[in-house]
């Protein structure tokens, strides 16, 4: 049971209102951001930078982005986060159930990861998570194959996705209805591409 109580319907005139600003048209909020409503003008002011994060103006794209998020939500040990970005997501991102599996619990020499640029993404997300910081060595070739935009990108977005991972493991929060569990990556069940729950 979650520490907070989500807000359930019918939904306060300032609460509906920012709810209804954060999903798809027609989506219903998910728990993560049902409870979030409770402070109000905290949420207010996150739902614009985690809007910039999930938007096309983010520097790197959407496999880029998705495969960094999905690293750092594991990392964590966040299933909440991490089953919200596989169901919507991974499919969109075109991450095959090999490469979801791999980014919970394998690593970046895996051999379903070909692209170089995946594999330092990968090795980025792993550093900043155990040092909270990239050294020398991985961050001259991130450099290479990164721009500058896109390197400030993923790290802050590996950051954003520590601080939302922190907050839904805090609140106890259980996996969206349809979302995978970890368990599901481990048993090689994952069906990737086909959207099931709304993100955040």
């Amino acid at each position: 049971m979650a520490r907070i109580e989500p807000l359930t319907e019918p939904y306060p005139g300032r609460e509906g209102a920012l709810l209804r600003a954060m999903m798809p048209p027609g989506v219903e909020p998910i728990t993560l951001f049902r409870v979030l409503a409770r402070n109000p003008t905290m949420t207010r002011a996150m739902h614009g930078w985690g809007s910039y994060e999930l938007s096309r103006e983010l520097s790197v794209g959407l496999r880029e982005r998705e495969i960094v998020i999905l690293r750092t939500c594991a990392a964590c040990g966040c299933e909440y986060e991490w089953g919200v970005h596989v169901a919507f997501f991974a499919g969109r991102a075109g991450l095959t159930p090999a490469q979801i599996t791999s980014l919970t619990a394998g690593e970046a020499g895996d051999p379903c990861w070909d692209d170089e640029g995946e594999r330092l993404l990968i090795r980025a997300v792993d550093a900043l998570h155990r040092d909270g910081d990239i050294g020398e060595e991985l961050w001259s070739r991130l450099a290479a194959r990164f721009t500058e935009p896109q390197l400030l990108d993923v790290v802050l977005l590996c950051g954003w996705y520590h601080a939302i991972s922190f907050l839904a493991r805090t609140l106890r929060l259980e996996p969206e209805p349809g979302a995978p569990h970890f368990a599901d990556a481990a048993l090689g069940a994952l069906a990737a591409g086909v959207p099931r729950t709304a993100a955040s």
